[in-house]
């Protein structure tokens, strides 16, 4: 009996230490994994997000980028990290929605080895054509139906977002183009603008200037509505292109078995530091639509249903990353 009493006293003490922990959590910097290099528009995302986070937490949030893999490399670090909310992940379509159809091998698993916080953002793409191609959805499909294997479309890799972006294009519209990859968007935007590919897939935070200057042409976005970085660009929808919606979002993930407590606290700071007129702002500036009312629960179905939908893209275009 008083053994029992020990054991309950002990444990009730470690209740409360944990608790108390928990209620001071976070005690020191956090810092946030972003597995992509510095400077892209993931980095750029998560530098934004970090300053409004760092005020809701009332500590430093640090950005770490462990590149390498297509984002497996710093996803991977995440996921074998110690449990205590100091180390989270900017996750992407590609960490957690792409890759895991994409490569024969994976060493970890996005819904199993992640508690996931919150989607941070959506960043739809959008069909993007040189001055010389025609400017309306309706016209360009017609042209490429005309022209049956002469066209060709870029992206920034095998695999990536834009790439699969392209072969769910090619699918809904029934139109025959060649991928051409590139080592990222800059060289393929280049090619693009001089005419050498006939249309890309891309987000406005890497191609808004261009567009700006003329150099591009934005035909229409893959989203439910018009994006608040150009409202003049249609919707596919719009354009005459239903159920064709997507492109790139960005989650905050933590290793799997951080305690709930600490989980909750960081998808409110999230939700607070997205929804603050100086980050939104910010954001719209970039093309990214700001999320600010998910939960943990949400995320997960959010994700979980991207998965789905991206396998089935990657199985038809027959796309593999060794």
């Amino acid at each position: 009996m008083q053994l029992t009493r020990r054991a309950l006293i002990a444990g009730l003490a470690l209740l409360l230490s944990c608790g108390s922990a928990m209620a001071q959590y976070p005690e020191k910097p956090v810092r946030l994994v972003v597995p992509f290099p510095p400077g892209g528009p993931t980095d750029v995302f998560a530098r934004v997000l970090s300053i409004g986070l760092a005020e809701q937490l009332g500590q430093q949030v640090v950005i770490d980028n462990k590149a390498g893999a297509g984002g497996t490399v710093g996803t991977d670090l995440v996921a074998k990290a110690k449990p205590d909310g100091y180390t989270l992940l900017f996750g992407t379509a590609a960490t957690h929605g792409i890759n895991v159809s994409l490569y024969e091998t994976l060493p970890y698993d996005p819904l199993k080895d992640f508690e996931l916080i919150a989607l941070a953002g959506l960043v739809p793409m959008v069909l993007l054509v040189p001055p010389e191609q025609p400017r309306v959805l309706k016209e360009l499909i017609a042209k490429l139906k005309s022209e049956p294997g002469k066209a060709t479309y870029a992206s920034s890799g095998n695999g990536t977002t834009n790439h699969l972006a392209g072969e769910l294009f090619k699918s809904r519209a029934g139109v025959d183009a060649v991928h051409v990859p590139y080592r990222g968007s800059g060289p393929a935007l280049q090619d693009l603008m001089g005419g050498r590919v006939t249309f890309m897939f891309d987000s406005f935070g890497t191609s808004l200037e261009q567009i700006k200057a003329g150099k591009l042409y934005a035909v229409a976005i893959m989203a439910d509505k018009r994006s608040q970085a150009r409202p003049d660009v249609p919707t596919t929808a719009e354009a005459g292109l239903r159920d064709f919606v997507g492109g790139t979002w960005n989650v905050v993930a933590a290793p799997a078995g951080t305690p709930k407590e600490i989980v909750d606290r960081l998808s409110v700071a999230i939700n607070k530091a997205l929804a603050s007129e100086t980050v939104a702002d910010r954001l719209r500036q970039l093309g990214i639509e700001a999320v600010t009312d998910s939960t943990p629960a949400s995320t997960r179905a959010f994700v979980s249903a991207e998965i789905a939908k991206w396998r089935e893209v990657v199985r038809a275009a027959g796309a593999k990353v060794d």
